[in-house]
């Protein structure tokens, strides 16, 4: 991160320009998940056309992520920060508007590379917030992104299910986004020195196993935004229009999750909430597959929220905590290597679905979860 004279206090201003970039992220991010079936529709596209769609979208943020926290380094992330939620804005609604999947495959490339910009400096700038303020902050940010995402997908299902055209429902997403981007610009903490770091570094020994296990929850998540609403449509629960509620309701419990999990860790200890979170999705993820009726496999969602919303946190401590590497060249190996399973693996879940079927393919979520709850203990002990 650009170092900041310690002699200078964070501003207030620039922790609500820290959360504000993060509800916006989160905003765009899950607002995009109830337009997916449209823009499916849109192109007559089969699942596995749509896999490789997403796949576009997945590649732009892994290559922007590396180049982002190498510039933000370099420049400061207030600027990434602000090109990378520009980018969102505006990529929205014309996502909506696309006549070709190679046009879509190109505007969700951009989106991608849009929101791995974003995510990565808005990382960076918090931490330096959270750094400068001499106590724990992460936490709070990383709910706003819960936060947004709740008001993404709730504002979004609201408008489809009122009869708001997918374009008109994007844009007044993208205006919500935009109000939160130009409130957060001028508090942002700007450069003052460039520090030289590595743009990524491999992940190795129990590093790797870390960046494994995040990759899993990660793809656990991304398969919810992505292909939740479009499982709800296969199995018949809810309408075209409402088919995001899954994703909504998995978002409410890991926010709730997410607000107490500081607590919940320091009463409970790592293994437990390893352990148990991950039997929690497990039990979710097999009810929202197979549950018998709406009730059940809505549920299923609250669990999956509930159940993931301290994994990763806890994941990211022990990056911190090993001794394999430096922490915070681990830490940036986990974080590239995790968010590679939320923007990648739900294009192989496309691909899965194609072979077999959407369900099938969620059931292929509940093996890769058990990782999870089998290697427990042995992260708890880092």
């Amino acid at each position: 991160m650009v170092a900041l004279p310690s002699t200078v206090p964070v501003s207030s201003g620039a922790a609500l320009a820290t959360r504000l970039a993060f509800f916006g992220a989160g905003f765009t991010m899950a607002a995009w998940a109830p337009l997916i079936p449209f823009a499916k529709a849109r192109l007559g596209a089969s699942d596995a056309e749509l896999g490789l769609l997403l796949l576009c979208l997945g590649i732009g943020s892994i290559i922007a992520m590396p180049i982002t926290g190498y510039v933000s380094a370099q420049k400061g992330a207030r600027g990434m920060v602000l090109l990378g939620g520009v980018g969102l804005v505006v990529l929205l609604p014309a996502m909506m508007l696309a006549q070709s999947g190679l046009v879509l495959g190109a505007l969700l490339f951009l989106f991608g590379a849009s929101l791995g910009t974003i995510d990565v400096a808005m990382n960076v700038h918090g931490a330096e917030v959270e750094r400068r303020a001499a106590r724990p902050m992460m936490s709070g940010f990383h709910a706003m992104w819960s936060v947004g995402g709740i008001a993404g997908a709730g504002s979004m299902t609201a408008a489809l299910t009122l009869g708001l055209t997918p374009f008109v429902a994007a844009l007044m997403g993208a205006l919500v986004a935009a109000m939160a981007l130009l409130f957060a610009a001028p508090r942002l903490l700007r450069a003052q020195a460039p520090v030289s770091a590595p743009a990524f570094v491999l992940p190795r020994g129990i590093v790797l196993l870390i960046a494994t296990l995040t990759a899993i929850v990660f793809l656990v998540e991304g398969a919810i935004l992505d292909w939740g609403a479009l499982l709800n449509l296969e199995r018949g629960l809810l309408s075209k229009e409402q088919a995001g509620l899954g994703f909504l309701l998995f978002s409410i419990t890991m926010t709730a999750g997410r607000l107490a999990g500081d607590r919940l860790v320091a009463r409970v200890g790592a293994f437990r909430t390893l352990f148990w979170g991950g039997m929690i999705v497990l039990a979710g993820l097999a009810l929202l597959v197979a549950g018998p009726g709406v009730v059940l496999a809505m549920s299923g969602y609250l669990l999956v929220g509930l159940g993931a919303a301290n994994l990763v946190p806890v994941l990211f401590s022990a990056a911190g905590r090993q001794t394999v590497m430096p922490p915070g060249l681990a830490i940036a190996a986990v974080t590239t290597t995790g968010y590679a399973g939320i923007l990648l693996g739900p294009a192989l879940i496309g691909f899965a679905s194609q072979a077999s079927s959407l369900a099938s393919a969620f059931w292929g979520l509940v093996v890769l979860m058990m990782a999870i709850v089998l290697t427990a203990s042995r992260i708890a002990r880092v």
